[in-house]
């Protein structure tokens, strides 16, 4: 793993559904002391008004002085792409997964990479990330779902990895993982 430079940081925001993982993530960018870019992964959809209200609570919940910038599948480019010395928030890690679930086994494996090299080289940014826990529950009975859950779960294990804090935020609690847990090694087949 390349270490992030001493002014960058990479934080990882992680939980089940509705466990409150977007608030957590706003209060560090606020704290973070530096713009905050707000990255959205979500596209809207107006023959959802379910959806809409989903994404017009995040949005009325945010300061008005964050940039919102949407991204729903230029994750890699609109973080390299930022202005030095900002925080980035990402919301969310699953949803950008759902947003590519159709890339073959090796593009999504290269841009799976491309994403974790692009965050071990910031230039002088925070970012923080929140991502889904998808797979606590049963295995899904159709092939989608099981990729979706593969294909994120992975991927948050790698982003953990390499993330300087990790939060949990489950029953209503903020668990930091970094100074609880040890961290996995990296299986052989990852290692560079």
């Amino acid at each position: 793993m390349m270490p992030t430079s001493p002014s960058s940081r990479i934080v990882l925001v992680t939980g089940p559904t509705k466990s409150g993982k977007s608030e957590w993530a706003e209060t560090l960018a606020m704290q973070s002391g530096k713009s905050v870019i707000y990255i959205a992964t979500a596209q809207t959809n107006a023959d959802d008004p379910e959806w809409q209200q989903r994404i017009s609570q995040h949005r009325d919940r945010r300061p008005a002085d964050w940039l919102t910038v949407e991204a729903p599948e230029n994750l890699i480019e609109t973080i390299t792409t930022a202005p030095s010395s900002c925080c980035l928030l990402v919301d969310s890690l699953g949803t950008w997964v759902a947003n590519l679930l159709e890339q073959d086994s090796i593009t999504w494996a290269a841009t799976e990479q491309n994403l974790i090299l692009s965050l071990e080289r910031l230039d002088n940014k925070d970012v923080i990330v929140v991502a889904e826990e998808a797979a606590w529950g049963v295995v899904p009975a159709y092939a989608s779902g099981r990729l979706f859950r593969d294909r994120l779960g992975q991927l948050v294990r790698r982003l953990g990895a390499v993330a300087n804090s990790v939060y949990l935020i489950a029953g209503g609690h903020v668990l930091n993982l970094s100074l609880l847990g040890s961290p996995l090694p990296t299986p052989l087949n990852e290692k560079r």
